[in-house]
């Protein structure tokens, strides 16, 4: 792992060398943004009978999001004059860390992991609940009733599906017996938990699009309703945080999806010489391109509609997984 790797340098060596390693993860974390944006779109052109991205960069317009990048940092960086300046400037680095924070949790592969916590999945449920203040920050302090509506939504939302998706995961620790993210992979070397924990895995996946304010849970930033939302305010570079915050969570969450549910880097037992690191990279891709078909596909839901389904629907139903699954182990053990 690489952990161990930077205990065996010396403390200097080992700084820079970590330093170095987080730099490069960071750097491809962004190419995935970059061309995770461009792949959702040329997704949604075929699914909707449309081309998508074809003009810059070529027949599949591969440049087309790295323009967008280059405009967006170009681009003006306003803020309003009656906004509280400090927060404002704040709230989308407050938005963006934590998003970055919770890769390093994730093990990729057995060898490709920057940090083996013991409590890895309470950490990840942790600091991506952070997030949330940097969004009901940005929504305050642009001093528009639009920006702070959409905040409050954003607020309201992540806050209640946050409960079903930390409910529909006990039932993978009671399971596995661990919170350590390698020791729930290790678990599923015979049977993946999307197979023992099918209703905790509908779950899961559906608070995760809710928590990541996705199409048909996009309530926070309606465009037809609160013209953007939290951060309508926000232009270029500033703008542009809060919307690789929104992309690295949907790498993280579709990762953790894979690790949780989808046996991580384990293969199909007859395919076993396929390298983890590839296993890894096919659930994961299987995950994102769902995603995806969930946004072509389900028309965005009344606020009011959100709620209910959180709390009367979800809720009871990821409780009644919980109880299902400790009887079912307690049956077994005995």
């Amino acid at each position: 792992m690489i952990q161990d790797l930077l205990h065996q340098t010396p403390s200097l060596t080992n700084f820079l060398l970590f330093f170095l390693l987080a730099v490069l993860f960071l750097f491809a974390v962004l190419g995935f943004v970059t061309y995770g944006i461009l792949a959702e779109r040329k997704v949604m052109g075929f699914m909707q009978g449309r081309i998508g991205p074809n003009q810059v960069g070529g027949k599949w317009g591969l440049l087309q999001t790295v323009a967008d990048v280059l405009k967006l940092l170009l681009k003006e960086d306003t803020i309003p004059k009656l906004a509280d300046k400090p927060l404002f400037i704040l709230a989308p680095v407050m938005a963006f860390a934590p998003a970055f924070l919770v890769l390093a949790a994730i093990p990729f592969t057995k060898a490709f992991q920057f940090a083996d916590i013991g409590v890895g999945l309470l950490y990840y449920i942790a600091i991506s609940g952070l997030t949330t203040i940097g969004v009901v920050t940005g929504g305050w302090a642009s001093n528009n009733k639009y920006a702070l509506l959409g905040g409050m939504r954003a607020a309201a939302q992540m806050i209640s599906y946050e409960i079903p998706l930390v409910m529909s995961v006990i039932g993978v620790v009671l399971l596995s017996g661990s919170l350590n993210l390698n020791d729930i992979v290790d678990a599923q070397t015979g049977v993946w938990f999307i197979f023992a924990q099918p209703i905790g895995f509908l779950i899961f996946l559906i608070a995760s699009v809710a928590e990541l304010n996705r199409t048909p849970f996009d309530l926070p930033e309606a465009e037809s309703e609160l013209v953007a939302g939290y951060h309508v305010e926000y232009s270029g570079f500033r703008w542009a945080f809060f919307m690789l915050s929104e992309y690295v969570y949907f790498f993280a969450m579709a990762a953790l999806t894979t690790v949780l549910f989808l046996g991580g880097w384990h293969p199909i037992p007859f395919l076993g010489f396929i390298p983890g690191a590839i296993w890894f990279a096919l659930k994961f891709s299987l995950v994102v391109f769902t995603l995806i078909w969930f946004r072509v596909t389900f028309p965005r839901l009344r606020a009011d509609q959100l709620m209910e389904f959180g709390w009367k629907v979800l809720l009871p139903i990821a409780l009644a997984n919980i109880f299902l699954t400790a009887l079912v182990k307690g049956f077994y053990m005995h």
